[in-house]
């Protein structure tokens, strides 16, 4: 995988020579500008694509929001802040991460590797199917999952919850939306409250379905039929 290109901007010096630093110690990382003037931030960033880039918000002229919208492609993004009150506009904006100032370089450096695995994921390399896993977005953070380690989702009115192995995920996504977004991966609803993977069922009967782990589920009475129709 080529290294990931990045452009920081911010209007306080000491950040950027922060982020110089952390980044230099990171691998597969090329910081290929940095910016002071956000207006001379914008003028290159529209002249030359980069993967990412680290915004702080409030700055003169033109903030880090504004900076990022009207950029002509959008490029991942991760807010390098003192503001906390931004975090739901960042959300909105799909951004990678929100970080607030100051960073310790193990939080900056998670960041950064949320960023690699998500362009990995938007550009389906070669070495890793965008199949194998899915991305989303939980607290503001973007997050990678692998297909085998989830469980079931299970919905609660505008949020659902991503269950796997390890943890469990809230997300601000509704189940229809859920649904039609990883459809093709597998993804099947078996009850109004729940989805699960195919692959993931080992059977089921007239009222529940089995999971290959041992996990039951209910099975609602409009899905038998069409559950029944996948799976044979």
């Amino acid at each position: 995988m080529a290294n990931l290109t990045i452009v920081s901007v911010d209007d306080e010096y000491p950040a950027l020579e922060l982020i110089r630093k952390y980044c230099a110690q990171m691998e597969d990382v090329d910081l290929v500008k940095i910016f002071q003037d956000p207006e001379q931030a914008l003028e290159y960033l529209k002249e030359n694509r980069v993967d990412l880039v680290i915004l702080d918000i409030n700055m003169p002229y033109i903030n880090g929001i504004e900076l990022l919208r009207q950029l002509p492609y959008q490029p991942l993004c991760i807010f390098l802040t003192l503001e906390t009150q931004y975090a739901v506009k960042a959300f909105e904006m799909d951004v990678v991460h929100y970080l607030v100032k100051p960073v310790d370089f193990d939080t900056f450096r998670k960041a950064i590797n949320k960023a690699k695995d998500f362009l990995q994921f938007k550009n389906s390399t070669k070495h890793k199917k965008k199949e194998d896993f899915i991305m989303f977005k939980s607290n503001y953070v973007m997050h990678k999952v692998l297909l085998e380690d989830v469980r079931w989702v299970q919905g609660f009115g505008e949020y659902i919850i991503l269950v796997t192995h390890l943890k469990k995920y809230m997300i601000l996504e509704r189940m229809t939306n859920f649904e039609e977004k990883f459809q093709s991966l597998g993804f099947i609803r078996i009850h109004k409250s729940y989805i699960v993977l195919s692959s993931h069922i080992g059977s089921y009967d007239t009222a529940h379905v089995y999971l290959k782990d041992g996990g039951k589920l209910p099975l609602g009475r409009t899905y038998k039929n069409a559950l029944k129709a996948y799976l044979n």
